[in-house]
């Protein structure tokens, strides 16, 4: 049975530990469900536990906008109170309040 529990919240803002880009929540997977290609990219000694939260970011880095797909164990909370420039966030996102953005609608 599945007990895992998403730390972060659809609309929130993180940061990756250890590659320099942040980004919004906007979905989760209670655990690892991307391809075994993507899975086996990612160098042995640096692959993520399968079964934890899994979230699916847009992110921003100093170059470019793009989305990521990110264990829990790679990310951090991100204080630094700013919004993200993703220019998807506002199909997705209403305001930016608190260090969040509000969701448009109910999400399942």
């Amino acid at each position: 049975m599945l007990t895992a529990r998403a730390k972060y919240n659809l609309g929130q803002i993180v940061r990756h530990k250890k590659h320099a880009f942040r980004g919004v929540v906007f979905d989760v997977d209670p655990e690892f469900s991307n391809t075994e290609e993507w899975y086996d990219s990612i160098p042995e000694d640096s692959r993520p536990r399968r079964e934890q939260p899994f979230y699916h970011l847009l992110a921003e880095n100093d170059e470019s906008y793009y989305i990521a797909y990110v264990s829990e164990q790679n990310l951090e909370v991100d204080y630094s109170g700013e919004p993200v420039d993703h220019p998807d966030v506002p199909e997705l996102f209403g305001a930016f309040e608190d260090g969040a953005y509000m969701l448009h609608f109910q999400m399942n």
